[in-house]
């Protein structure tokens, strides 16, 4: 297997991930890719975008929604399959689970005094929850063709190989 790793994947943030293909002896090389992050190049129409957790999947619906959705629109023009691998972990092991997500910038609550009161601040009352978040993955699932996955970070390395050895869209 050769495995295609976009060039603007971090070295630190992918140290784990080549670790377990120098263990599997898989073949792997630094490119841009048009869409996503890995590559398998014995099946080019099935491609895997690594996010780091759901925090940073929720940007991508939320505050990156437009340059998003040109990448998912470049991948179904050009026939790939986009399989969005999650490295959550903590629970979150399918996008049902997504639902119940807390996320940490709604949930952040801490106390201030103001003018000698003390006071309840949340860091970002408007911040998207996991049921919006659920709700938004679901659609792109469904007009985009995107499946999503969910592992630990530990595993990635190991669930990249997996999925890319899959000789079919299923």
């Amino acid at each position: 297997m050769d495995i295609q790793i976009d060039s603007r994947e971090k070295p630190e943030a992918i140290k784990l991930i080549l670790a377990e293909f120098d263990r599997k002896k898989v073949h792997y090389f630094k490119s841009k890719l048009y869409v996503g992050d890995y590559q398998n190049l014995d099946n080019p129409r099935l491609i895997i975008d690594r996010k780091q957790n759901l925090n940073e999947l929720c940007v991508n619906v939320t505050q990156q929604h437009e340059r998003f959705k040109k990448e998912l629109i470049r991948a179904i023009e050009s026939g790939i399959q986009l399989v969005i691998l999650c490295e959550h972990g903590e629970g979150i092991e399918s996008i049902e689970d997504v639902y119940f997500w807390e996320n940490p910038r709604k949930h952040n609550v801490y106390w201030k005094y103001v003018n000698g009161k003390k006071q309840m601040f949340v860091q970002s009352r408007n911040a998207v929850d996991g049921k919006q978040l659920y709700k938004s993955l679901c659609t792109i699932r469904d007009r985009y063709g995107v499946r999503f996955e969910f592992c630990d970070k530990k595993d990635t390395g190991k669930r990249i190989i997996e999925i890319l050895s899959k000789r079919h869209d299923s």
